[in-house]
């Protein structure tokens, strides 16, 4: 308790001076000057910079080989607290939250769908490994590897429960946030992710103030809600989610067989403790089942309904991208085209390419997101789908179980257990 009380003075008062200094800016901005210094492109990266990339991975594999450890053969709490609070001050405040695993969903999907973007090795490495050691040991990434979830996680003071229809309902956010993420990548339109961050900038100190506010709300709400963009935003998570489920050497609340004592049953402040099952309370089968092939056979519909939906609405998500808003502003507002207030229309205007070009251009970027939008649409449907079926699944359980999908690996509920090995 004590560390924990230091540590949220520190991050108290870092946040406190972080606002205080985008909110400065905002009301001051710096003057500008033209010097006529163009500053040039380098053509190779520093050696130091590609030694810390492979320095990163080497620290991640360490980091998520002691959350493993301490999470499944030592069952020590302590340790997985330490080792979070070296990541949060390495991956987050030294390294900036980058390289970010998170992040890198997009850089994954882009170097799909473009042949001219190569992908870093240490980018996919990031991508990959969280992946792989969630398959083998549960979301020990989320426990003490991801910074954005170390920072929420030291900072919960009194976490109350959501309601299981309200965390069933918010927890296909994730999944539509990971393929809208895809989506704009794949097309070439933007890196959603980093740009809504709420926390990078608090890691960077150099946030805009809207982005500050938004990671200290994000904080405010994580003291009550706990971890709240780990379970209902965060797009990397909602992959952990689907490979964890299949975890061989998953963390266990107790060490030896469940004695029912029930002193876990409200220890996991994530609402990720699955209770036994009351043999009394079992649902009726016949119906089960009827409604479970009801579900099933709505899968294909919701897919397909997802899809026209979502690729319906291209040109209006297309617009984000930011060709595809200037040629329709262009097209829209004829007067615009000799207009100097506006910087993107006069540095279109300066780069000697024609509006016929421009559009074209936005032609293909919206066709991309019309095939792409079947894509997202079609996915989200069978989320929906794949969520409903879920709620008429039975499944008999004898003792307190973690869920797998949706268990940071934390190790709280172990502390509660009063069994021995």
């Amino acid at each position: 308790m004590k560390e924990r009380k230091i540590f949220l003075f520190v991050i108290v008062f870092l946040l406190a001076f972080q606002a205080y200094e985008a909110f400065s800016q905002q009301r001051f901005p710096k003057p500008e000057f033209e010097t006529g210094y163009s500053q040039p492109s380098p053509t190779t990266p520093e050696p130091r910079a590609v030694a810390l990339e492979y320095i990163d991975v080497v620290i991640l594999v360490v980091i998520l080989s002691l959350s493993a450890w301490f999470a499944i053969k030592k069952r020590s709490r302590r340790g997985i607290l330490w080792v979070s609070i070296f990541t949060l001050i390495y991956f987050g405040f030294y390294r900036e939250g980058c390289i970010c695993p998170i992040g890198s969903v997009q850089n994954v999907a882009l170097s799909l769908f473009d042949s001219s973007y190569a992908i870093s090795l240490m980018v996919l490495a990031f991508f990959l490994i969280p992946l792989i050691f969630s398959l083998f040991f549960g979301r020990v990434f989320c426990a003490s590897a991801c910074p954005l979830g170390a920072i929420q996680d030291l900072i919960v003071l009194k976490p109350i429960p959501v309601a299981p229809w309200l965390r069933r309902t918010l927890g296909i956010i994730p999944f539509i946030y990971l393929g809208l993420s895809i989506l704009f990548a794949a097309t070439g339109t933007d890196f959603i992710i980093c740009r809504y961050d709420p926390f990078v900038g608090i890691f960077r100190m150099d946030g805009s103030f809207h982005m500050i506010i938004l990671g200290i709300s994000f904080l405010l709400m994580g003291l009550f809600v706990a971890r709240p963009y780990c379970r209902f935003l965060c797009p990397y998570g909602a992959l952990l989610k689907i490979t964890s489920s299949f975890s061989k050497k998953h963390l266990s609340i107790t060490p030896s067989k469940c004695i029912q004592c029930k002193l876990c049953a409200n220890s996991c402040p994530f609402d990720a403790i699955d209770a036994p099952t009351d043999p009394k309370l079992r649902p009726n089968t016949s119906s089960n089942i009827r409604k479970f092939i009801v579900y099933a056979a709505l899968i294909p519909l919701l897919i397909f309904l997802g899809g026209y939906a979502v690729s319906s609405s291209h040109r209006i998500l297309s617009k984000v991208n930011p060709d595809v808003y200037l040629a329709d502003l262009l097209v829209s507002n004829p007067e615009l085209r000799t207009s100097t207030d506006n910087l993107d229309i006069e540095t279109f205007m300066a780069s000697g390419k024609s509006l016929d070009e421009l559009v074209e251009e936005a032609k293909v970027i919206q066709n991309k997101f019309k095939i792409g939008g079947w894509y997202l649409g079609g996915f989200i449907g069978l989320v929906f789908g794949l969520t409903l079926l879920n709620q008429v699944v039975y499944r008999r359980r004898e003792d307190y179980l973690p869920n797998k999908g949706d268990c940071y690996s934390c190790g709280r509920c172990m502390d509660y257990c009063p069994v021995d090995k």
